[in-house]
């Protein structure tokens, strides 16, 4: 990304609920045999082994993808994408004029590991049941074991202990009080920009700052 240091997120505690409300990953990978490959698949925090400092994601591709990235071999880079938004210069002073977009990103870096079969069967439920525990009434992989199997050997399970993070909060931080206000204002109104998840994330920063 680039290099903007106002802008860091330092915050391993922010980065894992980053990764927890936003689990729709990017992965890429710049393979020795030249190329650059690009895959998108939910991962999810590892909640047992991210403690401190320490930040493991897991999920799974399927087939071949996990031949086209070489995983395992080398270094890949997944991307997680937060709230982003436009932010018009109408909502700034008098005389600003200059648009820009605000996000939350995160670029974390790790050497995957690959998991056995029966792991990735477990990390595949584990997936299904999280998501699915939202909804009136829940199916999981454990309703019809064989054909879960089945679909499973489509799949590689991947588990990624992040070993380098470049990740950024641009939430105007270079604006008064009042402009950020105004923005926040405007984020979540009804007009053609408007993003509830960006105000929030807005809130939730300066609020932090702040404090």
């Amino acid at each position: 990304m680039r290099h903007t240091p106002h802008y860091l997120l330092l915050d391993h505690d922010e980065i894992r609920r980053l990764i927890r409300e936003n689990p729709w990953v990017t992965i890429v990978s710049s393979p020795p045999g030249g190329g650059i490959v690009a895959s998108h698949y939910a991962f999810l925090l590892d909640e047992a082994a991210s403690t401190g400092d320490e930040i493991v994601l897991v999920g799974h591709v399927g087939r071949p993808d996990e031949q086209a990235h070489e995983l395992g071999q080398h270094e890949v880079l997944l991307i997680v994408q937060g709230p982003h938004g436009y932010i018009s210069p109408s909502w700034y002073d008098e005389g600003d004029i200059i648009p820009t977009w605000n996000h939350v990103t995160a670029h974390l870096y790790g050497t995957p590991e690959i998991l056995s079969d029966e792991h990735n069967l477990e990390a595949l439920a584990h997936l299904t049941d999280h998501f699915e525990q939202h909804v009136a009434e829940p199916r999981g992989l454990h309703l019809d074991p064989e054909y879960s199997r089945r679909v499973a050997r489509g799949t590689v399970g991947v588990r990624v202990r992040v070993t380098r993070i470049d990740a950024r909060a641009k939430l105007s931080q270079n604006k008064t009080p009042e402009v950020i206000e105004n923005i926040v204002a405007e984020l979540e109104g009804d007009g053609p920009y408007s993003h509830p998840g960006l105000a929030r994330e807005m809130r939730r920063h300066h609020d932090a700052r702040d404090s």
